[in-house]
């Protein structure tokens, strides 16, 4: 294993948590917000990690640091849950898409909240831009490790919040059709995918389009970076 890689591992793995558990908790708050307590009384609706990886040691521990390996410090894979209360969703569907909707959302605006902090170490000369999605220091130690915390905050959440609107179960997308769908027609679709196999289905079909959905989604990400820049004077 390079040094490089032992040294980008903690990044990884502190982003990869933080952003997760950030997305578990959304979901978590808004439930409760909506009336289902059962991930409050699971002591999920908070941003410390101990609990959600009590709840998800595979997922939030072994196949991160697995997966972080086999793609070499290109990438990181895992996942969290925060549980809820099927009946409470049949009896409140659209609540219960808000909670849904919460965790990519919640993505979304850590991915902007990584944005403004570089371009506003643009700003005053920091660091400089990438040309893309990063931004680079003029050298090592803190500063350094603090861009590339702030790129991969940025790439991994974009990520994460387009993969999980993807609307195949059991991704986040699937519920968030109770916002757009008529309840009845939302609530026989519900019927029918909650199944084991349409869940294994849903995460094939999800892998498969993902690619196509995320590049799209990086060049819009990196159109805004770059025009929020001019519009700022840092570009």
């Amino acid at each position: 294993m390079s040094s490089n890689l032992l040294a980008i591992a903690p990044i990884w793995y502190v982003v990869f948590l933080f952003s997760t558990v950030c997305h578990e908790a959304a979901h978590a708050l808004v439930a409760k917000w909506g009336g289902d307590t059962t991930a409050y009384a699971g002591g999920q609706v908070t941003l410390d990690p101990i609990p959600h990886l009590r709840r998800e040691p595979l997922g939030l521990f072994f196949i991160p640091i697995v997966t972080f390996l086999a793609f070499q410090g290109r990438g990181m894979l895992g996942w969290g849950s925060a549980p809820y209360d099927p009946f409470w969703q049949i009896r409140y569907p659209r609540r219960a898409a808000l909670m849904a909707l919460a965790g990519p959302v919640t993505n979304f605006l850590l991915a902007i909240a990584s944005a403004g902090f570089m371009i506003l170490g643009i700003k005053l000369g920091l660091w400089g831009y990438d040309g893309g999605l990063g931004v680079v220091a003029p050298g090592d130690g803190m500063i350094d490790a603090l861009t590339v915390f702030l790129g991969i905050l940025l790439q991994l959440n974009i990520i994460l919040g387009v993969f999980n609107l993807l609307p195949v179960p059991p991704l986040d997308g699937h519920s968030v059709l109770g916002l757009l769908l008529p309840e009845d027609l939302f609530l026989k679709f519900l019927e029918v995918v909650r199944s084991p196999f349409f869940s294994l289905l849903g995460i094939l079909i999800a892998y498969e389009l993902f690619p196509y959905i995320l590049m799209p989604a990086l060049v819009l990400a990196q159109s805004c970076f770059r025009s929020a820049l001019m519009l700022v004077g840092a570009g």
